[in-house]
């Protein structure tokens, strides 16, 4: 492969060395445009010259005139193309290919895909589809090398489980670039074998740590950096944003949380100087979020409106993203750089007009110039819900050893911040009868890995459910997960998404009232994206008649992340009732005693 590449590349080279110095014409010329100089700041008028997917030249107006194609930028705003540090591609819903043709049009040209959600479904399987199915698009996809498969051993199960092995193998391939979020922080700082082992191997490789230290200040933030960990995304307010970014690492403000972005501004507009470890991620973004506002572009419109100057956003989001990544290549506009370039009509409200990517024009007006297509020979991973249907009996609460009588239960209080609580259930023949305003949550390990049974769990604070919310996209493990009241209406919300292959569905007195398939890993469809943004859209809305806990936003950030064990406090998992606080599973049954009947 090096031996075919090497003099291809060689002869680019020359040829652009030749273009540069006059002595044979561009293959395409861009001429009148103004360039956001991510070194100096500056606006400077300028021409490029490019040849093939590398930039040639940037010259001064009028310096040269021959091209194969000469395109006239009209005064308009050049940025080298827009780099997410960190996303989780499954978020939107979508398969490499279809969300590549939404963000490509959006000035996205590169992406860090952390494809964790497939790893802890598939395994190894799951990244090596990720690195396929993103082969030869209009948008570069980096891959990172998941970590955490699990994110909590011992108190949950996924698909797979990696240890060192895993970690090496997965960072020999040259198209991972370092290791992916650091999520058990625990496991780090305490020094487990596994975590010992995946940073060592990462460490060896040369690549990038990322790390996700929500919560971690002081000594623990030290610590946690001195195992490695270069970079942290999990950002809580403004003052952990400071003190993570005094502490050495790089932050990436992400989008996924753009009620912290006013103080994360205020914040770092009161700096003296702007470091180039400061880049832009979003994490997580849902397929009608991403078609509606966009991704990265969003963002940097975001921080443009709370007042961050717009030179030092695109900064962030271009050249310090690939210094971030090790790609002296890209996120300049510059000789010697790919050609990846955003036209902006003006820096304002930073609508593009033109995208070019390795020198083509692939985007204008906001719109693909063609359809990107699937790779050819990729089959996308189907049937991985590996479950027959559930019965009635499974979603009920039953007490041991106590036929009629009471028991005192710990349970979950809070949904995305929860805390522990008690509350003390009527039994009926064996079975706890939910009082109003409490509701149940049922946990079932879907990847064939273990036999134990579902999970039961009493929820508190969730509003009213009316109904039942059933979801294959869990974090992290992504078992399948229901919330609600009634045996029956989370029976067929259950039922329908292992018919379906995974996804979403909300059910209420019988009947499913909305449902998306997300037959693909139990976490992406087959939908075309337009039509996966309108149903997934109408499915959160619609959520709000059976959850009135918050907007359904909210609602279903709650849901999706309602297992993650390795946050603090109680989560359910396939393992039973959790405390992410001391990683110890717990008993929710704390006593229970019996009644006679006539005095019930």
């Amino acid at each position: 492969m090096c031996t075919s590449i090497a003099p291809q590349q060689t002869k680019l080279r020359r040829r652009a060395v030749d273009a540069a110095l006059g002595k044979i014409p561009f293959d395409l010329l861009l001429i009148n445009g103004q360039i956001v100089d991510m070194v100096t700041g500056e606006i400077r008028v300028v021409d490029i010259g490019i040849v093939g997917h590398m930039i040639a030249s940037v010259h001064p107006r009028g310096q040269f005139s021959q091209a194969a194609t000469t395109h006239d930028l009209k005064q308009q705003f050049l940025s080298p193309g827009l780099i997410d540090t960190h996303v989780h591609l499954e978020s939107s819903h979508l398969p490499a290919e279809r969300y590549a043709g939404i963000v490509v049009a959006q000035g996205t040209t590169t992406v860090f895909w952390d494809p964790h959600e497939l790893a802890n479904v598939l395994g190894l399987d799951g990244v090596r589809y990720a690195i396929e199915s993103s082969r030869g698009l209009p948008l570069k996809v980096i891959c990172a090398a998941p970590s955490s498969v699990p994110s909590t051993p011992g108190l949950e199960m996924s698909g797979a489980d990696f240890h060192g092995e895993e970690m090496k193998t997965m960072l020999s391939w040259p198209e991972v670039a370092g290791v992916a979020e650091v999520m058990d922080m625990h496991g780090v700082l305490n020094g487990s074998d596994r975590m010992l082992e995946i940073m060592q191997a990462g460490l060896d490789s040369g690549k990038v740590i990322e790390g996700h230290a929500r919560g971690l200040s002081g000594e623990r933030l030290q610590a946690y950096l001195a195992a490695g960990v270069t970079s942290d995304h999990e950002l809580t307010s403004a003052a952990d944003a400071l003190e993570k970014l005094r502490a050495g690492l790089t932050l990436e403000i992400r989008g996924s949380h753009p009620y912290l972005l006013p103080e994360i501004v205020e914040a770092l507009n009161g700096l003296p100087h702007l470091s180039s470890q400061i880049t832009l991620c979003t994490d997580d973004v849902s397929p009608d979020m991403l078609l509606e506002k966009g991704g990265i572009l969003q963002l940097v419109r975001l921080l443009v409106s709370h007042g961050l100057p717009v030179t030092d956003v695109l900064r962030m989001a271009t050249l310090n993203g690939a210094i971030r990544l090790q790609r002296p290549d890209l996120g300049l506009i510059a000789a010697g750089r790919t050609a990846d370039l955003v036209v902006f009509d003006n820096l304002e409200n930073l609508e593009p007009q033109s995208v070019f990517v390795n020198g083509e024009l692939v985007a204008t007006g906001g719109k693909m110039h063609s359809a990107v297509k699937a790779v050819s020979g990729v089959l996308p991973p189907r049937e991985t819900i590996r479950l027959t249907p559930r019965r009635l009996h499974d979603f009920e609460l039953r007490i041991p050893d106590i036929i009629n009588g009471k028991a005192k239960l710990r349970i979950i209080k809070g949904a995305r911040f929860t805390q522990w609580s008690e509350v003390t259930l009527d039994v009926r023949n064996g079975i706890a009868l939910i009082p109003e305003g409490y509701s149940l949550i049922y946990v079932q390990h879907r990847h064939g890995r273990h036999q134990l049974g579902a999970q039961l769990a009493v929820l508190e604070d969730w509003g009213e459910m009316k109904g039942a919310i059933a979801t294959t996209y869990s974090h992290d493990s992504h078992n399948l997960v229901v919330l609600g009241r009634t045996p029956a209406d989370m029976l067929l919300a259950a039922n329908t998404l292992i018919a379906s292959g995974g996804g979403m569905a909300l059910t209420q007195n019988g009947q499913v009232i909305a449902h998306v398939a997300m037959p693909i890993a139990g976490m992406l469809s087959d939908a075309e994206p337009e039509v996966l943004a309108r149903d997934f859209k109408a499915l959160r809305d619609i959520s709000a008649q059976v959850a009135d806990w918050q907007a359904p936003y909210r609602v279903f950030k709650a849901i999706e992340g309602t297992c993650l064990a390795c946050n603090a406090g109680p989560h359910l998992t396939d393992l039973g009732l959790t405390d992410g606080t001391t990683r110890e599973i717990v008993n929710p049954l704390i006593e229970a005693w019996s009644i006679q009947t006539d005095a019930l």
